[in-house]
């Protein structure tokens, strides 16, 4: 498909809160591929749709576990708690201590409508976090304790 150019640091996008994904027509699938490529490309473990600059409720993790792709996410469920370092594609050279939930119960849709429902732990549930908060106009900076 094709690399995107992934928002970078002041993009005023990245404050946006994204919109639910109400139909998985060509163009979403199409974003998909393309969030794909462009997050493997950067060497990243994840990606939300409002770092390519579409305001959709969308994201790709893929932490060593192989790629999930979720459509409108949400964690309904959180455990526990752990402080960990953390970067994001969209502010390079950025770093910082982040707590997170340890483990996090999210659902969503997947490529093909069908809910789903994932259970994670450490820096899977890390992940998924970070990238929900993209969605919501937050990112990790936000939330750096030190």
């Amino acid at each position: 498909m094709a690399i995107r150019i992934i928002r970078k640091d002041e993009d005023p996008i990245l404050r946006k809160k994204a919109k639910t994904v109400e139909k998985i027509d060509d163009r979403v699938k199409t974003l998909l591929e393309d969030m794909k490529d462009t997050m493997y490309d950067a060497d990243g473990v994840g990606l939300a749709a409002t770092q390519v600059g579409v305001l959709k409720r969308i994201i790709l993790v893929d932490v060593g576990q192989g790629l999930l792709e979720m459509i409108n996410p949400e964690i309904v469920e959180t455990c526990g708690e752990e402080i960990d370092e953390e970067g994001c594609l969209s502010l390079p050279g950025v770093n910082g201590e982040v707590s997170r939930p340890e483990a996090v119960t999210v659902k969503g849709l997947n490529p093909q409508g069908q809910e789903i429902v994932v259970e994670a732990k450490d820096l899977f549930a890390r992940a998924l976090c970070h990238e929900i908060d993209h969605l919501n106009g937050v990112l990790f900076t936000d939330r750096i304790i030190k």
